[in-house]
């Protein structure tokens, strides 16, 4: 098994090498123009080179050599991968950004992908599958013994926010009915045990699932005494159709490190480990940002131009709309602040303050609907708390603007409707805050994406139309 470096600091300076290295590499590319293939830097770089730069790769983590790759362009992403030693591809490829991923892919031929692939569990070819081109999956599947096949077809129908996406299938199992010191003896004639192995599963001759046992439980038990007798009985299991919200919510309220699979008849047929529900998280976490900035899809950090337009257009496009639409809420009362000029400089505090708050609320309502924290009795009582929320906030912060206002302008109806514009929009953002969460949930749709751009939209128009409409009632229109 090889040794990487686990110190945190290592990673940059790999990567400072490796540029270090590549430099090297473009300068004698500008001595030789007639080389014009990546392919060729065997033939350019110098031995003493070429070794340093591999041998660091070799000493380096999977996951440091992905990030190393991630933080490249790809003219130079595609030397260093070409320099990776084929048996790493695989893993390797498992580490890096799906955007990433696809790059890579792109640059490998047939014989190579399957060469990578055939390296890989089952489950974590199915994670691979979505990238790879059919003919290389065809060719995995000749390659995989009949139990392999089934596993990987199991893997691969299953959506990718199910519990079925996570699980794999590399676990021991032991019977009930045997003593503790079989176990021992048929543990020490495997190779090497599981990832994360911290428990056995303990199953029936027809594979339903009995107990679980402990290694730490196993390791101090009396040789003698069977299974059955140490083994628990009470523990947390998952069935493949779940969400992997719900599993990475248990393994992280109840400390697990593994957990069972078991189909509708309690027959094992996976586990789940700690390492895959962390990916799922970081990814989860990683598309709600993407989600929250406009962003459809993961991007590439040098991903070509045409590329990064076409991820990052939609929202733009959505944010013309509503810019559109509070501007004709201001045009709307083109006459008022013609009258007013002062309405012009405070009409972006109100919109402001509001577009603030709802986000606030949107934060609290779709982080307690990732943790399945609301029902429709508790949601009632969400929209009474935070309209109180709004009602407090109003008073307090439009009293605020309403003094800011009137020692700027020496006006006191300003003031009042600065206070009344402010206390409203926050109203407003409060309703909205909530209602629009929910409303995306119960429709399927994904509570993050969006729903701050829908707020900011409606607080903005919202906050004008009621501040200028105040304002030409109570004070131009005097």
């Amino acid at each position: 098994m090889a040794e990487f470096d686990d110190n945190p600091s290592s990673v940059q300076d790999s990567l400072q090498q490796v540029t270090e290295l590549l430099l090297r590499r473009r300068q004698l590319l500008s001595q030789r123009p007639d080389v014009s293939h990546p392919r060729q830097v065997e033939e350019l770089l110098d031995k003493q080179d070429s070794t340093a730069l591999q041998l660091k790769l070799d000493q380096l983590h999977p996951a440091d050599v992905a990030y190393i790759l991630e933080a490249m362009p790809l003219d130079e992403r595609l030397i260093v991968w070409d320099l990776i030693k084929a048996d790493r591809d695989g893993d390797i490829l498992l580490e890096v950004s799906d955007a990433v991923r696809e790059t890579l892919i792109a640059h490998m031929d047939e014989r190579e992908l399957v060469a990578a692939t055939g390296q890989l569990d089952t489950d974590e070819i199915a994670d691979l599958a979505p990238d790879l081109p059919r003919e290389v999956m065809q060719d995995v599947f000749r390659a995989l013994s009949v139990e392999e096949r089934e596993q990987l077809r199991a893997a691969m129908s299953y959506p990718e926010d199910a519990v079925g996406a996570l699980m794999d299938f590399d676990m021991i199992t032991v019977r009930d009915d045997i003593t503790v010191e079989v176990v021992l003896r048929y543990l020490r004639r495997l190779d090497e045990m599981p990832d994360h192995t911290d428990q056995l599963f303990v199953v029936d001759r027809q594979e339903h699932l009995k107990g679980l046992l402990p290694v730490n439980r196993l390791l101090v038990t009396d040789p003698d005494i069977v299974v059955a007798a140490v083994m628990g009985q009470e523990y947390v299991k998952f069935q493949p159709d779940e969400k992997a919200q719900d599993a990475a919510l248990a393994f992280e309220r109840y400390d697990l490190v593994s957990a069972p699979v078991v189909d509708a008849d309690d027959k094992l047929i996976g586990r789940v480990t700690v390492n895959t529900v962390v990916d799922f998280i970081r990814e989860e976490t990683d598309s709600e940002k993407l989600s929250a900035g406009g962003l459809r899809e993961e991007e590439d950090l040098f991903a070509s131009v045409w590329s990064s337009v076409r991820n990052r257009w939609t929202w733009l496009a959505i944010n013309l709309v509503t810019a559109f639409i509070a501007s004709r809420v201001i045009g709307a009362f083109e006459g008022s602040i013609g009258k007013l000029v002062a309405l012009a400089a405070l009409m972006p505090i109100i919109a402001g303050i509001g577009g603030n708050s709802g986000n606030q609320t949107i934060t609290m309502i779709v982080r307690a609907l990732a943790l399945g924290q609301i029902n429709s009795s508790s949601a009632r009582k969400l929209f009474v708390k935070e309209i109180g929320v709004s009602l407090i906030n109003g008073l307090i912060w439009g009293g605020v603007v309403g003094l800011f206002a009137f020692f700027i302008y020496h006006s006191w109806q300003l003031g009042l409707v600065m206070t009344g514009a402010m206390f409203l929009n926050l109203l407003l953002a409060a309703l909205m805050g909530v209602t629009i969460p929910l409303v995306m949930h119960k429709l399927g749709r994904d509570p993050a994406v969006g729903s701050s751009v829908l707020i900011t939209a409606i607080t903005d128009s919202g906050g004008f139309f009621i501040f200028l409409g105040l304002a030409t009632v109570f004070l131009v229109g005097r």
